[in-house]
């Protein structure tokens, strides 16, 4: 029966090592670098590594996976300048291509209130 056990842990620690998916580095396209976001109901989820960003143009993809409309705003980081703004449908996707400097971005959903994300963390290395 150890020796079951054993083996099922092995098993399944293998399994969940296998099918978690790691986020990966956000791809570049003619320079400008795509950040895909899924909205849900009062929170985000980025699909790529939001570390390690440098000064850029960036294209924020975002999915509405809330079943009711929600937005996307993203602001200069210091200044609060709106750089892009929207709604979206459940289900929609929709994009904004903006240019990130050292002082970094944050965005949040205006509708759906959530938090301020701060990706202050700009590297000019």
């Amino acid at each position: 029966m150890r020796r079951f056990t054993a083996l099922l842990g092995m098993a399944l620690a293998v399994l969940l090592t296998t099918t978690t998916a790691q986020a990966g580095k956000p791809e570049t396209v003619d320079g400008v670098t795509v950040i895909h976001l899924d909205e849900y109901n009062g929170y985000f989820a980025a699909e790529d590594t939001l570390g390690g960003l440098q000064p850029g143009r960036y294209k924020f993809v975002v999915t509405n996976k809330a079943p009711k409309v929600v937005g996307f705003q993203v602001q200069h980081m210091e200044s609060h300048e709106t750089l892009a703004k929207f709604p979206l449908k459940p289900g929609h996707t929709k994009s904004a291509t903006v240019r990130v400097g050292e002082a970094g971005v944050r965005y949040r959903c205006p509708i759906n209130p959530t938090p301020w994300y701060n990706l202050d963390n700009i590297t000019t290395d």
